[in-house]
């Protein structure tokens, strides 16, 4: 308000206005300074009180977008959507989290909620997401294509629910991704090989699913990966060596699958390796005498005896 004001009272305006108001008379003047004042007065002050009333339009972008994600569960045993209402701000809704320069929402988490319902696909409509948890609910049907339009995406816990159809394939446009989990759903087909142009994800959970096909070797671009969790599915083909590339794995698990022929020597080559779980698939060849030495930080081994 002080800025306003000065700014006002210094224009080339009123100064050149200053010597005829004083001829006038200092009675008329002060009359006038009283009328003017009042009336600025008082029209700052409805201005002021009004603010809260007007929506800028992303705000209510991102509101209405929240009461479309509340419309589409359809149980809610703890509640929690209560507070998703029009008495508060959306910013103050249970699970949703606003950045403090625009009001937008950068995070939507309610994880183990019991939540039944589906996602909508305005979700995409929250365009200044960067986290998405929904871990651990029971929300169905598919995983909406909209996501894609998330460019500030970091994050996506999408796993322990019941989804099902694929992972839409333009998933890959979200380019800042750092974790995708879409395990312990009923997803079903391949591996979309468009992922590749995830080039920032470390994280990548298919676990306990229905997938089908082969590890796409585009996946080799994936550099900074170093979580690569697929058991439990029904993948086949030989395992790639593509993984032997990705120098910052340290999670490899795609055992209970039907992978089969020998493993690529490169696996081997990983250091920074803790987990290597391969068991239950047809795998065959022998394993490195000095297993030990060449994964160090191996904690956890498992393969088909």
């Amino acid at each position: 308000k002080q800025s306003i004001q000065l700014n006002f009272f210094t224009t080339p305006f009123l100064l050149s206005h200053k010597t005829n108001i004083i001829v006038m008379g200092m009675g008329f003047y002060n009359s006038i300074s009283a009328v003017f004042f009042s009336s600025f007065f008082m029209h700052a002050f409805i201005l002021h009180s009004c603010l809260p009333c007007f929506a800028l339009p992303g705000n209510e972008t991102d509101r209405l977008a929240l009461l479309e994600i509340k419309a589409s569960i359809t149980h809610d045993p703890f509640k929690v959507l209560t507070s998703w209402n029009e008495t508060i701000h959306f910013c103050s809704w249970h699970g949703v989290t606003c950045g403090r320069r625009h009001k937008r929402v950068t995070s939507l988490s309610l994880t183990s909620m019991k939540l039944a319902g589906s996602i909508p696909p305005h979700v995409g409509n929250l365009s200044f997401l960067r986290v998405i948890d929904l871990e651990a609910n029971s929300l169905g049907r598919v995983i909406p294509p909209e996501f894609s339009r998330l460019h500030r995406l970091q994050h996506l816990w999408l796993n322990n629910n019941s989804l099902s159809g694929e992972i839409p394939t333009n998933l890959s446009r979200c380019s800042q991704l750092l974790g995708l989990d879409v395990g312990f759903n009923v997803l079903m087909g391949k591996i979309p090989k468009e992922l590749r142009l995830l080039s920032k994800l470390r994280y990548f959970g298919i676990h306990f699913n229905h997938f089908t096909g082969g590890v796409p070797t585009s996946f080799s671009n994936l550099s900074s990966l170093e979580v690569f969790s697929a058991t439990s599915n029904n993948l086949s083909g030989t395992v790639p060596d593509i993984f032997g590339r990705m120098t910052n794995l340290s999670f490899l698990a795609f055992d209970l699958n039907s992978f089969s022929g020998m493993l690529p020597p490169s696996i081997f080559n990983l250091s920074s390796l803790t987990v290597l779980a391969m068991a239950i698939n047809e795998i065959q060849g022998s394993l490195p005498s000095n297993l030990g030495m060449v994964i160090p930080r191996l904690q956890l081994f498992s393969i088909n005896e």
